[in-house]
């Protein structure tokens, strides 16, 4: 770390063993994330704050290289595990440690992407209401069952209606496994 850390202690008697499990803690992050240029800890005991009923607020504040904070301030209500304060501390840097792990995951690009799901067109019904075919964006034709339609909307389906889909492989080709109606009725605009 850049600077020392900042430890503050209020309404609780300065001991070293939690100065020296919030360094320990501090210094994990460190190891494991990358570099923290400055940490300001704040620990508060239950008659430092008003309604606090015997609970620990443990406040975090890192400053990173890249100029984003990692920041953990609140301490959750009615939690009574809070009555510990070691219990409190741990929970504070477990907050912390998830916040430096997403940011890292941006950093990295890891973040999750969640895919559109596909949409098609329906342009065949099978006369008995059993089956039907949709059109893919690329053209491909997908078979669905009247199971597939979400809603018991089946009966809804008109040809030309959009549908969202999920395409798997069936046993004579693609098939969708679920079909969901868009729109008040599927129609195309």
């Amino acid at each position: 770390m850049e600077t020392l850390a900042e430890i503050d202690f209020q309404n609780i008697e300065d001991r070293g063993r939690l100065r020296e499990d919030i360094e320990r803690h501090l210094a994990e992050l460190e190891n494991r994330y990358g570099r923290i240029t400055a940490a300001r800890v704040v620990l508060k005991g239950p008659g430092a704050r008003r309604h606090a009923g015997g609970l620990y607020e443990v406040n975090i504040r890192l400053a990173l290289p890249d100029g984003k904070d990692v920041v953990v301030e609140r301490t959750p209500d009615e939690d009574e595990r809070h009555a510990d304060i070691r219990f409190a501390i741990n929970d504070a840097f477990h907050r912390a440690r998830r916040q430096l792990q997403d940011q890292a995951r941006r950093i990295r690009g890891q973040v999750k992407q969640h895919e559109a799901q596909p949409v098609g067109v329906v342009v065949r019904l099978d006369p008995s209401g059993e089956f039907g075919f949709l059109q893919a964006s690329d053209g491909h034709e997908i078979y669905f069952h009247h199971n597939s339609v979400l809603d018991a909307a089946f009966g809804r389906l008109q040809v030309g209606a959009r549908v969202a889909f999920v395409e798997e492989a069936g046993n004579k080709g693609p098939q969708a496994s679920t079909v969901r109606l868009l729109g008040k009725h599927g129609l195309r605009a």
